[in-house]
């Protein structure tokens, strides 16, 4: 749907959308050096397994259309936000102490788990439309996706993107109540969102 949206919500939104796309770049260009790979497709289907990839993507299409006066949906702004910073907390509470990037691989992971979350967050609280009620299964949609297509992809061919999900190492009851774990952090912080719009509204 389009509006006549006031120039600060579209502003912002154009830079959070050139943001996540050149984080997205230097990612794939620190992916295709530390891969060795020959094949640009190979690299882009490697980066295609991660959460943070998928969803940094869909937040710059998100605000690629709000810059081009397209008003968001509350419903679909709050499912994006909530995915998008949980994408920051995972990575700074379970996983920022596994890896040690350099060069651009370090200014990828700044943008995709820290700068993109944290402005994409503020961004909706100051901008984006009520979510109104019963809004918490919307925000699960996309995670619970993620998680069918990671595990299938994870049992046809043995990559699994993140530790938390390696059933290969885990097996897959810990890799079970790991993701009913993943659930119920979204439903908690969905909470916290929308109780945190409603004051600022």
């Amino acid at each position: 749907m389009t509006n006549d949206l006031p120039l600060p919500p579209r502003l912002s939104a154009a830079f959070i959308f050139a943001l996540a796309i050149v984080s997205l770049r230097l990612q794939f260009d620190a992916s295709h050096v530390e891969m060795r790979s020959i094949s640009v497709s190979a690299t882009l289907w490697a980066m295609a397994g991660y959460f943070t990839v998928l969803t940094n993507l869909v937040v710059a299409v998100m605000m690629a259309l709000v810059a081009m006066r397209w008003q968001v949906p509350g419903r679909l702004a709050f499912a994006v936000t909530v995915a998008i910073v949980m994408v920051g907390l995972v990575y700074h509470t379970l996983l920022a102490g596994l890896v040690d990037p350099v060069g651009m691989a370090w200014w990828a992971d700044q943008g995709l788990h820290t700068a993109v979350p944290a402005l994409t967050l503020v961004w909706w609280l100051l901008f984006a439309p009520e979510p109104g009620k019963g809004v918490h299964g919307t925000a699960l949609i996309w995670p619970l996706a993620y998680l069918t297509y990671a595990l299938t992809r994870g049992a046809l061919t043995g990559f699994w993107p993140y530790p938390f999900l390696d059933v290969g190492r885990l097996g897959w009851l810990s890799v079970s109540l790991n993701c009913a774990g993943m659930v119920l952090a979204f439903v908690a912080v969905s909470a916290i969102l929308i109780t945190a719009k409603r004051r600022l509204g």
